[in-house]
This record gives C-alpha cells, sequence and structure tokens, in this order.
C-alpha cells in the first residue's frame, strides 16, 4: 500500500473550521474505491496543526486520487485557509491494513 502522513498548518482564523473546509475532499477521498483509510486528527498543542493519515491500495489507486476531480478542486480551494504548504511523508509498506502494536496489547476476555 501507498501509506501517506501530512502535516497541514491552517490559518488560525480557519483552525475551528478546517473539518468542516475539507469535509467535501475527505467524503469524496474516503469514498474512493483504493483508499483504504483518509483520517485527520488535530495536533494537541498546536490547534493550528491537523495531521492527515491516508492509505491507498497500490500505485493505481494513487494515481487515480490525485487524478480525480475532488482532488483538482481541494488544490484550488484547500490552500487560502493554510498558513504554509503542507509537509508530507510518502512510502510504500508492504501490507494491507493496520498491524498491532505488542507492546500495548490488551488481553482477550475470558
Amino acid at each position: 500500500m501507498i501509506f501517506i502522513t501530512a502535516r497541514f498548518k491552517v490559518r488560525p482564523d480557519d483552525a475551528d473550521r478546517w473539518p468542516r473546509i475539507a469535509a467535501e475532499f475527505t467524503q469524496a477521498t474516503r469514498a474512493e474505491p483504493g483508499c483504504l483509510w483518509f483520517d485527520w486528527s488535530r495536533s494537541l498543542d498546536d490547534p493550528a496543526e491537523y495531521i492527515l493519515v491516508e492509505a491507498f491500495r497500490d500505485d493505481e489507486a494513487g494515481a487515480a486520487h490525485v487524478q480525480s476531480d475532488h482532488f483538482k478542486k481541494a488544490q484550488q480551494s484547500l490552500p487560502p485557509h493554510l498558513a504554509q504548504t503542507p509537509r508530507i511523508i510518502n512510502v510504500k509498506v508492504a501490507q494491507d491494513d493496520w498491524s498491532l502494536l505488542g507492546e500495548l496489547a490488551v488481553a482477550e476476555p475470558a
């Protein structure tokens, strides 16, 4: 899979509204057949910072995402709400789902 994490610094005046600002793009991306997940989190240290964690099935799915109409629309609609260019980590991972975090394993009920 293609695993992507991106850090978005949002303009302070738009920080509380960011989930609504990005909602259409988020919903359309989640509906893509090759999207495995597309989840936003807000920083606990900086309320104007959001982290996007996303994954796509393969190169084809990633290419379809960046060529989609909703991606092109987001390229126009999202930047006016950003304080700086987002930072990204983009890697291919040889798995297709989350792994268990064994160090914090939860015992199964008996």
